[in-house]
């Protein structure tokens, strides 16, 4: 059971991240090196198949992993320097991605992390670099909007 600091680290992980919210991910871990995240794709995440959309699984894996990395330094963001992914099954209903930091130097996270269906089978897995950077104001449009006094018009 996560302590309240964990529990802290994980409201903070989660809210830093609009798209990740949009997608529906939840955050179930993310301490130790280890991160998980379940995801149940909605009908406009999925391809002509009926199946996750390769992007939405390749999103999961890439926040999985980042999780992974900053769930030792929380205070810390990274950004990804390369991902590759490789896609075993399609990956249908509940997922749940499981990360782990393999190694970590003074400024890259080395990462894992694979995809599971309801029945514990792996769907799609990525290994990945991360380099850790300090957090920035945030500089997106929603942001500028945020930021912008009122109009006096």
């Amino acid at each position: 059971m996560p302590s309240e600091s964990s529990d802290l680290d994980l409201r903070a992980f989660t809210s830093r991240i609009p798209f990740a919210h949009h997608l529906g991910f939840q955050i179930t871990k993310f301490e130790g090196g280890e991160s998980e995240i379940e995801y149940t794709p909605k009908p406009e995440h999925l391809n002509t198949f009926d199946v996750a959309h390769g992007g939405a699984c390749m999103t999961l894996l890439d926040i999985t992993m980042a999780a992974a990395a900053r769930s030792q330094t929380p205070e810390l963001g990274c950004v990804t320097i390369e991902m590759k992914t490789t896609f075993m099954r399609p990956s249908v209903g509940p997922l749940r991605a499981r990360g782990r930091l393999m190694h970590r130097t003074a400024t890259l996270a080395f990462t894992e992390a694979t995809i599971y269906d309801a029945q514990e089978r792996a769907c799609a897995h990525a290994t990945g670099t991360f380099k850790y950077v300090k957090h920035r104001l945030p500089t997106g449009p929603a942001s500028a909007n945020e930021m912008r006094p009122p109009s006096t018009d």
